[in-house]
């Protein structure tokens, strides 16, 4: 995050504009709509900052800046095309620490003016941080499409019996599963439409309701982040995230996944870095039972998928058997995800008809996998593993009957910027992967497939070499 979101109240504040042409005459509307008394200096003025002056919305301080125009004043806006008149105005009123914004010139601003949709009382603003104005527009109008243009009205509806919910119900999550329902049903929409008799009619019978409701027992998801990229979490998972009052989660997950969840939810980091359990797996259980049985709506977040090398199997175990509801939302396991990412098809007709996932985590140093059976022909095989076991990997591969000229790929980070690529034979891999230096999560790709992708890649890095 480059700036700091926050939302100003200019109400009955006053503001000082330094320009007069079109750009501040944009400006000057959207200081009057929050509310702010509003200033302006400019040499000359014309069109519609004329107009704004000419029936006493603005007044207008002079036609040049001197430094006592910023007495009394809350923010600066200066909408001028003089450079050096600029910097000498966003130098004064840095020097006072008034928030000052000089239109298109980000390193003399000390605030961002966004891209603003407006469904008063709710205001949504988005920034590119000064760099990209066109594409915050862009982002703005795809919002717009989606938002009822009544929104303002339901938030006005919903802020009349806000106290009398407060009252009524005691506890936060009861409150807001209360609004949930509100917003999510028969009342919003209702106090959508207008009809705000029906609205209010529906919304005190389902306070009743809450009012004299047992309290609901936690329950527990287990929830497949994905292997890293945002946009591969599912749909489901991103709305139980948005309700989840504890998220218990391993280290793995990316932040930008994390972000996701509510604000206000508690964070219980629990997981694993490579080589490092930090918590031990019957504390986790432990942990999640007591969350569930205190009420509380527990996703237990984990990379790839919950029920590909997650320890899914287990959790659901435990709780089950501690009697706690539990639900599995799968996600898009490691392999799936970074194969598509590199372009490696995990199956192919004409080169493997069947793929094998197996974890190659080292126990005492060793290995214990069915290596006949990985060195089988006409398949893929994808290790979920750590750097320390890839000369046995490739080794009793070898071993078993695989040539030593088979590809390999190692994915580290995949699906994410972060992500890198190795790739050569088991013969040669080893080497290569102590050259690159890779330290990130790291999925191991055996088999024809690998090399099919290579050979896709140096054709089309050819045909874009001779302009094809």
């Amino acid at each position: 995050m480059q700036a700091f979101p926050v939302f100003l109240s200019l109400q009955g504040r006053r503001a000082l504009i330094v320009g007069g042409g079109d750009a501040a005459a944009r400006k000057a509307e959207l200081l009057l709509k929050a509310g702010a008394q509003v200033s302006l200096v400019a040499s000359t003025v014309g069109g519609e900052i004329a107009q704004l002056i000419a029936e006493g919305h603005i007044s207008w301080a002079g036609c040049t800046f001197d430094d006592s125009e910023l007495d009394g004043m809350s923010l600066v806006i200066v909408a001028i095309e003089d450079e050096p008149e600029q910097a000498r105005v966003s130098d004064a009123a840095q020097k006072r620490c008034l928030p000052v914004n000089v239109v298109d010139r980000p390193a003399l601003s000390s605030f961002i003016m966004p891209a603003i949709i407006d469904r008063a009382p709710i205001t949504i603003a988005i920034s590119t941080a000064g760099t990209a104005p066109v594409l915050a527009q862009r982002i703005r109008a795809e919002i717009e499409r989606t938002l009822p243009a009544a929104l303002g009205r339901l938030a006005r509806f919903a802020d009349v019996f806000r106290e009398q919910v407060r009252r009524t119900l005691v506890g936060p999550r009861a409150r807001r599963r209360f609004w949930d329902r509100v917003f999510e049903g028969r009342v919003g929409e209702l106090a959508l439409a207008g009809d705000e008799i029906s609205a209010r009619r529906e919304l005190i019978r389902l306070l009743d309701g809450f009012r004299n409701e047992t309290p609901s027992a936690g329950m527990v998801h287990l929830v497949g982040a994905g292997p890293g990229d945002p946009d591969l979490l599912t749909l489901k998972a991103h709305r139980l995230l948005q309700r989840a009052d504890v998220v218990v989660c391993d280290r793995l997950v990316p932040d930008e996944i994390l972000s996701m969840a509510r604000r206000d939810a508690e964070r219980v980091y629990v997981g694993e870095r490579r080589a490092n359990h930090c918590v031990p797996q019957k504390e986790i259980n432990e942990r999640m039972v007591a969350l569930a049985r205190a009420g509380k709506s527990v996703v237990r977040l984990k990379g790839g998928d919950p029920f590909v090398f997650g320890r899914g199997g287990e959790e659901v175990e435990v709780l089950v058997k501690a009697g706690v509801a539990v639900e599995v939302v799968p996600g898009v396991t490691a392999a799936l995800g970074c194969a598509s990412s590199a372009g490696i098809p995990l199956t192919h007709r004409d080169h493997a008809q069947a793929c094998v996932l197996v974890t190659g985590h080292l126990e005492d140093g060793k290995l214990d996998l069915d290596w006949k059976m990985l060195s089988r022909p006409r398949q893929t095989v994808v290790i979920y593993m750590e750097l320390d076991a890839l000369p046995q990997i490739a080794s009793q591969l070898v071993a078993h009957g695989l040539p030593a000229s088979t590809p390999v790929a190692l994915i580290e980070n995949g699906t994410t910027e972060r992500e890198r690529r190795v790739v050569g034979t088991l013969a040669t891999i080893e080497q290569q992967a102590r050259r690159t230096f890779l330290s990130g999560p790291t999925l191991c790709m055996v088999g024809e497939v690998v090399g099919l992708a290579l050979s896709r890649d140096r054709e089309l890095n050819f045909e874009s070499r001779m302009g094809l």
